[in-house]
């Protein structure tokens, strides 16, 4: 087998999706038995910077699936993996939380796929 070189990985990770490349840094933490953590450079952060930033774990919550049901599920099911009458159920309790935990970042990519269907979509 062919040794990978830096340039076919970081082309590799750029053709990637955010659900993707979240499901890889998973993958090699419990491979190697490590943490993603970020340590910043510039030394111990003040919780009043932290505080500034705002969440780093938020929940998104379908307040309502709106008239486009079918095309909401679909997404529920696309941003959890659950089986289509997972999904369903899921759908059919809002309002409810779909992802729990998740960075802002992702919270918003998901609130864009779900409102293009239809959904009423709040982050907390």
């Amino acid at each position: 087998m062919a040794k990978l070189t830096h340039e076919d990985i970081i082309a590799a990770l750029k053709e990637m999706s955010v659900l993707e490349l979240n499901d890889l840094v998973k993958a090699i933490e419990a491979e190697f038995g490590v943490t993603a953590a970020v340590a910043a450079a510039s030394g111990p952060v003040e919780e009043e910077e932290v505080a500034a930033k705002g969440p780093s774990e938020v929940n998104l919550i379908l307040a309502n699936f709106g008239a486009t049901k079918v095309q909401v599920i679909k997404a529920v099911q696309g941003i959890t993996g659950l089986g289509l009458m997972d999904a369903k159920k899921l759908v059919d309790g809002a309002p409810v939380a779909i992802k729990e935990g998740i960075s802002p970042v992702e919270a918003e990519e998901h609130k864009k796929t779900l409102e293009a269907a239809g959904a009423t979509v709040e982050i907390k």
